[in-house]
């Protein structure tokens, strides 16, 4: 199982999305979400009581993961038929408009930080040591503004080159995915073309943005106990693989 298989050269750097890939966030994230979306559902129809809960395994993937707090609100609420205004960024949490649900979310997650701090995956720092040790430069991309202060708190930043948060891509307008803006600009931060690169996701959002931005090779990572790998080889991921280690071993191989 070593070659990479997308050619005989393997990629020479790697950009890896943050949640669900290097830190054990996705969770987190999608109970947030469940408790934002569910809130404003249930508010939204008082009138007869109808409604039918966020799903925070299918839904959240489908049209959360991977996207920034707002596209991922509006993108939710619009599959759902639910049109609100979009409001402005500094909303209160609530329901009113798409940037208030986006802020409760926030507000859910600050207080699940608060009560349980992520961690990393177990295989995240092994998996970057191994890429260091074969001169393979990384950089973390997150939609999330978080991003930064999670990953120095997993010990997972020293062994990165480069970080693209939600901050960089509010200061440096940058599209969020399924748009690759995120990842190309931090394989710009590693100096090196996309095609010399690979990127690895977890979401259908990612793996789409990834395919868009034209990379070597484009990996999914399914850690879900009954897995969905089908969905991101159907969004054109080369390979799907359960854990990192697996997949420096495939594409890198066993050596150092």
């Amino acid at each position: 199982m070593s070659g990479p298989p997308s050619g005989p050269v393997p990629p020479r750097g790697v950009v890896l999305d943050t949640d669900g890939v290097l830190i054990d966030s996705a969770a987190v994230h999608a109970a947030a979400w469940k408790t934002a979306f569910d809130a404003c559902l249930g508010e939204l129809a008082q009138e007869d009581g109808r409604w039918v809960p966020f799903d925070a395994d299918a839904e959240y993937r489908r049209f959360v993961d991977g996207r920034s707090r707002y596209d991922g609100a509006e993108a939710f609420l619009a599959a759902r038929g639910v049109r609100l205004p979009a409001g402005e960024p500094g909303d209160s949490p609530g329901s009113a408009t798409v940037w208030a649900v986006a802020a409760r979310k926030e507000a859910a997650f600050q207080q699940a930080l608060a009560s349980e701090p992520v961690v990393a995956f177990r295989d995240a720092a092994a998996a970057l040591a191994a890429l260091r040790s074969r001169h393979v430069p990384c950089a973390a991309v997150s939609a999330s503004r978080h991003a930064r202060a999670l990953l120095a708190a997993a010990g997972l930043n020293t062994t990165l080159a480069a970080v693209v948060d939600g901050e960089d891509a509010a200061r440096l307008g940058l599209a969020g995915k399924p748009d690759p803006a995120l990842f190309l600009h931090a394989a710009g931060l590693l100096g090196l073309p996309p095609a010399a690169v690979a990127v690895v996701e977890d979401a259908v959002a990612g793996v789409r943005a990834a395919r868009r931005g034209g990379f070597g090779l484009v990996v999914g990572v399914d850690r879900t106990p009954d897995g969905h790998d089908a969905s991101l080889l159907d969004e054109g991921a080369d390979l799907v693989v359960p854990d990192l280690t697996t997949l420096v071993r495939r594409v890198w191989g066993e050596g150092g």
